[in-house]
């Protein structure tokens, strides 16, 4: 048994068309007829969502309406424990995916639905406001347009549709005819009973339909030259003498020529650059021309570093004092000069002006004599 399946599987894999890629998964995508669930890629690669959760997921979503999802409900039907699955649980309830709500019904028990939505952003989005009703013709029969509804829960009726159904086009009435009777009278379609509000979710994945941000442009050199856009102009037309795939009409070689020019005026070689555009090429390769805007612009070298850039900046020379030893009492001191440490100036100091005093008294003596 097990050779047949690879056998088989080896098969399929030779009918696949194209070249097959180089790493990474390679599906065989076979339709289901029948026993499938259609999942969303926001839940099956959510990159908050734990695998356990995930896996959790799909398994309520593919359920039919009134099984048990509780935890010991879950732990009989999984190999995961119940600590596990209480963990998913509350991971898809604080993501919006789950909602588990207590309500006590008219004989007076309580119990908990457990509310399971498959694209919780949805809910976000504005729901089209109820147009008036125009008054119904007899009109050819048609087949009513399907409304989705919620699930009910398992001990009430269904709950009627969030969003009134879509009226049909009034068909032009037939011409009256002797023998046919008139119609009976179309009676007005039920009222829809509206819920209350559910609480607001935040939204985790982001809009489809949100506007992209424009590519970044074609660099362009600073000065652009004819030696610059011929030198661009032969780099992109022998390119496809090295890569085949590379084989470029002349509107696209004009339209990348200054992008290759600003790589030149950048010293790039031109060797790198022909590495640089065709190493490591997706298989197959639909769009060169893109791949190479892409490449040029993504890939730009920053300009070289001139000759001051490259200097190494030189550290201030800091002055430093030499040693001296002082003539009086032979002591170390810093100063340029040789001569008397800071003690012995200012002893010496005022031993001459001590000396002075002396010399100016006794010349008062002197003079009073």
């Amino acid at each position: 048994m097990d050779t047949q399946q690879n056998t088989a599987l080896t098969r399929a894999l030779a009918e696949i068309p194209g070249p097959l890629p180089a790493r990474g998964v390679i599906h065989i995508a076979i339709p289901h007829t029948d026993r499938f669930t259609v999942v969303g890629n926001h839940l099956a690669q959510h990159p908050d969502l734990s695998c356990t959760a995930v896996g959790i997921a799909v398994r309520i979503q593919s359920l039919p309406q009134g099984v048990e999802v509780g935890i010991k409900a879950l732990a009989a039907r999984c190999r995961e424990g119940e600590k596990r699955i209480a963990a998913a649980l509350r991971e898809l309830e604080a993501f919006g995916y789950l909602q588990r709500v207590r309500d006590r019904l008219p004989s007076g028990r309580t119990i908990t639905r457990t509310i399971f939505c498959n694209q919780p952003t949805a809910l976000l989005r504005p729901r089209p406001t109820a147009s008036p009703r125009r008054p119904a013709v007899a009109a050819t029969p048609q087949a009513p347009a399907e409304v989705p509804t919620a699930p009910p829960a398992p001990d009430t009726a269904p709950a009627p549709s969030l969003a009134p159904a879509p009226t049909p086009a009034p068909a032009p009435s037939p011409s009256p005819s002797p023998d046919m009777p008139e119609p009976p009278p179309v009676p007005p379609p039920p009222s829809f009973v509206t819920p209350p509000a559910a609480p607001r979710l935040v939204p985790l994945v982001p809009n489809p339909t949100a506007p992209k941000p424009p590519p970044p442009p074609l660099p362009q050199p600073a000065e652009p030259t004819p030696e610059l856009d011929r030198a661009g102009t032969a780099l992109l037309s022998d390119l496809r003498r090295h890569t085949p795939e590379f084989t470029l009409s002349e509107t696209d070689i004009r339209h990348l020529a200054p992008g290759v020019a600003a790589w030149l005026e950048r010293a790039a070689h031109p060797d790198a650059i022909r590495r640089a555009l065709t190493t490591d090429l997706p298989h197959p390769l639909r769009r060169p021309a893109l791949l190479l805007k892409h490449r040029l612009t993504a890939l730009l070298p920053p300009p070289l570093p001139g000759v001051r850039d490259l200097a190494v900046p030189t550290r201030p020379r800091v002055t430093i004092t030499p040693f001296q030893t002082c003539d009086d009492c032979d002591r170390a001191f810093r100063s340029p000069t040789p001569g008397h440490c800071r003690d012995c100036r200012e002893h010496r100091t005022h031993r001459t002006h001590r000396t002075h005093r002396t010399h100016r008294s006794d010349d008062t003596r002197a003079a009073a004599a």
